[in-house]
């Protein structure tokens, strides 16, 4: 089969883990994901690696930070008294709870990951989940359009 072009529709089930096997994302045949290939949807490694398959090939794809959620930002690490926080949500480490930070002048809501809580100092860290990780998808490419 020749290469798949861009703005074809490729449909795709795929698992996606973290370096230590732990899964982060599942498409089965069942829900399967339909993407176009060439409008920047998917990471470019795995792009590339998509539009050398066939239908019913299975490929592992590793995409590095950068192609992913990208690196960790430090700065994104955050120190805030916040005492009604505390009060009203009783934050522990690993906890996500959603902030209200200015953004481009209007209130917007932004998740951030509970680091630690020092009495009503609470650390936080507003990069996501999956920033700074390697990402490796086990891809099969099910049908193109």
């Amino acid at each position: 089969m020749a290469p798949i072009q861009d703005n074809a529709v490729a449909t795709i089930s795929f698992v996606g883990k973290l370096d230590n096997g732990e899964v982060f994302t599942e498409n089965t045949q069942e829900n399967a994901l339909k993407v176009t290939l060439g409008t920047s949807d998917l990471p470019p490694t795995l792009e590339s690696a998509l539009k050398d398959m066939n239908i019913g090939d299975s490929i592992k794809v590793r995409v590095p930070p950068e192609e992913g959620y990208g690196p960790r930002q430090k700065m994104l690490l955050q120190e805030i008294d916040n005492k009604e926080l505390i009060e009203r949500v009783n934050p522990k480490p690993g906890m996500i709870v959603n902030l209200q930070v200015d953004k481009d002048g209007e209130p917007t809501q932004v998740p951030a990951t509970v680091m630690e809580v020092n009495g009503s100092i609470v650390t936080v860290d507003y990069n996501h989940p999956l920033a700074g990780h390697h990402l490796t998808y086990e891809v099969t490419l099910l049908a193109v359009e």
